[in-house]
Order: structure tokens, then sequence, then C-alpha cells
């Protein structure tokens, strides 16, 4: 008798599939979709490499920025910052921004492609230092530097592509001539269905949401946001549970049997986990929030705090830092306390020894 499809079913389907077995670099980022996204914040490491650790063997803080440029990985925006397999990138350029830059705009930046075509490798600061632009203020109000900003849009516009990072800075080369999509909507299916990949299974408001989010992939193609969202509706494989439409690939079966392997993991905020806020509650009836940048005497759960999850629950979080070589941890839990299941603290000790070695710490 088939196993009955439900919310249990579906949350089990969520983590298996994202959590898979430890595999390579590059087959990992294949299997999320041809995307990882990326940011700045280290706490205790970053999200790349917070989210990497569970799905590479071996991985260690910082393998990805150290291996991507000998791997066929780029930089680039897809639906945020992140690092791309070419196939992906390939399917979103050359692309025309939203913003459009006026003549003024286009001569400093025409002046930037020149300087970055004499050096061959570009860093900012070399730039900066031969057409001295000096300083901006950017969209978050902070200061940069305007030759940064200009070399950042040229990349987003296609004419650049990221080789390396130097200590955390992006360093550029010329980007070569990119060929169109002789398919526009075919470009946009397979986007669609790379955000599928990493992020199913989707209750139906998320779904349109990650293909609106496509605009800033390709703003070219706008027009075609709904009726992509329409093609993917009707090639995924769909449910109705408990009043929700939910999405998944067509070649994946949710009720298929999977035991939760007894395993606690600190995940990333941005996991794919997690990332969907939306779906989070939907599956595990809490909500989480991300809450960097909310002022600290609002926040409920801390800084950087790792959604906890144990078997196929999120049942709490956890703050991590590392202090004289030492990572401390500080957990909360939904239900008030630490669950009573046997073999929980010793999963949770595995847990925090291997973010130890993920880390590097007294090695």
């Amino acid at each position: 008798m088939p196993t009955p499809l439900d919310l249990a079913a579906l949350r089990r389907h969520a983590v298996a599939r994202s959590l898979f077995p430890p595999t390579t670099l590059l087959a990992a980022v294949e299997r999320l979709g041809g995307f990882v996204q990326a940011d700045p914040l280290r706490a205790p490491a970053r999200a790349q490499d917070l989210t990497l650790r569970h799905r590479v063997k071996n991985y260690r803080a910082g393998d990805l920025e150290r291996r991507y440029p000998q791997l066929p990985l780029q930089e680039d925006f897809f639906i945020n910052y992140g690092f791309l397999t070419p196939a992906l990138r390939a399917l979103m350029h050359p692309r025309t921004a939203r913003r459009a830059w006026d003549k003024p705009r286009w001569k400093l930046a025409h002046a930037v492609l020149a300087e970055v075509e004499r050096l061959g490798v570009a860093h900012p600061a070399t730039v900066d230092a031969a057409l001295g632009h000096g300083p901006v203020r950017n969209w978050f109000g902070g200061n940069s530097r305007l030759s940064t900003e200009l070399l950042d849009g040229l990349h987003y516009r296609s004419h650049l592509d990221v080789v390396r990072r130097d200590n955390g800075t992006r360093v550029y080369a010329l980007a070569a001539p990119w060929q169109a999509a002789a398919d526009p909507q075919a470009a946009m299916d397979a986007m669609a269905d790379a955000l599928v990949r990493k992020y199913a299974p989707l209750p139906a408001a998320s779904l349109s949401q990650l293909i609106n989010m496509l605009a800033g992939a390709a703003p070219q193609w706008e027009s075609l946001r709904k009726p992509t969202l329409a093609r993917a509706k009707q090639r995924l494989a769909h449910a109705c549970i408990d009043g929700v439409d939910w999405y998944w690939p067509g070649d994946e079966a949710p009720t298929r049997g999977w035991r939760s392997p007894s395993q606690v993991r600190l995940l990333a905020p941005f996991d794919p986990v997690v990332w969907d806020r939306r779906r989070f509650e939907l599956l595990w009836g809490w909500a989480y929030r991300f809450e960097a940048y909310t002022p600290a005497h609002k926040r409920v759960r801390g800084h950087y705090a790792l959604p906890l999850l144990w078997r196929d629950e999120v049942i709490g979080w956890g703050n991590l830092k590392v202090v004289d070589g030492c990572l401390q941890h500080d957990l909360g839990y939904v239900a008030g306390r630490a669950p009573r299941d046997a073999g929980f603290k010793q999963a949770l000790d595995d847990e925090l020894q291997r973010l130890h070695d993920f880390l590097g710490l007294g090695t």
C-alpha cells in the first residue's frame, strides 16, 4: 500500500534531498542547482562554507574561495550573489541591467574597462590608484570606492569576470564575448528548474517568489516571468497538503521511505534547508528570522543564530563564536529544553567536533 503523502513525509524529503551524502566540491554545487549563495559575515564562518561543510567530504572553512579559480565555478549574481557553474551563469548573459547608466557614468566605466584591459588581471585598489575616482556613498549608507562600485556594476552587466579573491577582495579580468540565448524562454525555464532543484519541495507562494526573483538574474527577460511560472507548474510534481499546494521535480518521490539519521546539524541561515522562511514555518511550525541586521535589543535568538536540525526536525538554534582558539556555543530550543531522546547529547557533541575540525581549531 503506498505511503500517504503528508507534511511529515514532505519534511523528510526536504531534508533528505538537500543533505545528500558528502561528495566533491563541484558535484555538491551541481546538486545544489549549480549555485551556492555567498555572504561576507563570518560567525563562526561564512554562509557558503557553513552550507558546503555538510555536503563536501573533508571540507574546511575557506575551501570554496581557495579552490574555485581552479574549478569550473564562477562568481556572479543569480537570485542573490554567489558561486555558480558556468552552465547556469551562461543562461543569464549578456545581461541588461534594470538600472541604466547615464553617459557620464559610462564614461567612467569605460575608463575602468580600459584599465582592466591594460592590467590583464585587476585588483580594485590598483584600478582606484590609477584612476583616482575616490570614495562614494554606497546603497546601505556606508563609504566605498567608486572604482569598486564600477567594477561590480560592470561584472553584473556582463563585461567582467571575477577570476579569484585576494584576502576576500574580488579580482577582475575582461569577460569573453557572450553568446546570447537563442531561446530566452528555454533559458528562463532552465533557471527555474535550477531553483526548484535547490529549494524543493516548495509551497506555491515560494515557487512564485523565486520565479519573480529571476528578474534580478535576467532583467532583459522580465516579461517572461509569468509564463515561466505557468510552465514550471505544468511540468513539476504537485500535491495539496493541508490546503497548501506544493511543488517538486517530477522525477522525485517524496513518499519513498527514508529513515532520518540520528544526527545533529547546525545549519547556515542561508542553507537550502532553511532559506525559504515561509517553507520553514510550514514544515517545522515556528518562525525563524535572520537577525544579524536587527538592532541588538530587538533580537530574539541572536546575531547569527544557526538553525539546529535533529534528525528531520529543526528544534532550536545555536550561536557560535571562536574565543582564544576555542569554539563556544550558546543553544536555544523551541520547546524550552534539549530533547531527552537517547543519543541527542552524543550527536550534538559530534556536531560540535565536526565544527571544530571544519574551522581548523587546535590544529
